[in-house]
């Protein structure tokens, strides 16, 4: 669909457009989940972000976690249904005094039974992707974040472009792609639908959908209202329709929708959660999600529960 039809669906009555949207669900949910191993003292000026040097937000902040800690964690993470984990690290690349801990930390994932590893580490060069797509990595997350034409009025210090290099480079060597955005950053209703298209054309398996919490001392601190209910919802079942074969999941900002809209999003475009806390915020507790799913008659695709 072209940015004229994908507009026409977003306007039409809410209820019509999430019917639509459900014509490409599934009944499945899937949970993931991650440790934040290495938090604070980004040298990127993305204006959203709670670990960017730039801005003074009082977050702790710490080196890389060990092995055994990270191991742990996705040990815990799969008794509580995840079936995904994820190393998370802060930073514009990964560190190269980091980076073989990390492909350790992979590996030691791959050998916990029925849990697919996962990793978020930043923007990467062929050799990394290479060496990670050897270590045996299922699937590796990078955000575009916004459009093309917006991300300007999101980050300065890198491109769009090294966003979308990256996530070629993660296709290029056989790993699945998680790729998504963060709503409510200023974005108007046709950068949304760019957005959209723009995923479409990178064709991720899993799209991430972030919703703005606003951090006190970062730009964005004041953008509350850049975004209500009624228009995530419209822009979860546009996404859901420009990419149908993708998994459309839930992931930090969830909270500000109600219970109520929360579960109509996961009735007609949402087939993934993660669940769990977030980076620098916190989320909701596994088990309430598990509830929810119960509760929708949705299955939850886990070996555990």
């Amino acid at each position: 669909m072209n940015k004229s039809d994908l507009l026409n669906l977003y306007n039409l009555e809410l209820e019509e457009l999430l019917k639509k949207s459900a014509d490409f669900m599934t009944n499945n949910i899937e949970f993931c989940s991650l440790v934040n191993a290495r938090n604070g003292k980004c040298s990127q000026n993305c204006k959203y972000c709670a670990q960017s040097s730039y801005y003074k937000t009082n977050i702790d902040a710490f080196p890389l976690l060990d092995t055994e800690t990270v191991k742990n964690a996705a040990i815990d993470a799969k008794k509580h249904g995840a079936s995904r984990f994820a190393i998370v690290t802060s930073g514009k690349t990964p560190d190269e005094s980091d980076f073989d801990r990390i492909v350790e930390m992979i590996k030691e994932i791959n050998k916990i039974d029925g849990l697919n590893s996962c990793a978020s580490i930043g923007i990467l060069n062929e050799e990394q992707a290479e060496i990670l797509a050897d270590a045996g990595l299922t699937r590796f997350h990078h955000n575009i974040n916004t459009c093309k034409s917006y991300y300007p009025e999101v980050c300065t210090t890198h491109t769009y472009d090294e966003r979308v290099n990256t996530c070629r480079l993660v296709k290029k060597y056989g790993m699945e792609l998680c790729c998504g955005v963060i709503l409510g950053m200023g974005e108007t209703v046709e950068q949304r639908v760019e957005m959209a298209i723009e995923l479409a054309e990178i064709q991720p398996d899993s799209i991430p959908i972030n919703i703005l919490m606003p951090i006190p001392e970062t730009p964005f601190e004041n953008y509350h209202d850049k975004i209500d209910e009624e228009n995530i919802l419209r822009t979860l079942a546009i996404f859901k329709i420009a990419n149908p074969k993708s998994v459309l999941r839930f992931c930090g900002g969830r909270m500000r929708l109600s219970e109520k809209h929360q579960e109509l999003a996961l009735k007609y475009c949402v087939e993934g959660i993660l669940t769990g806390n977030y980076l620098t915020t916190t989320g909701k507790k596994p088990e309430d999600d598990i509830k929810t799913v119960k509760k929708l008659g949705k299955t939850l695709l886990c070996t555990t529960i």
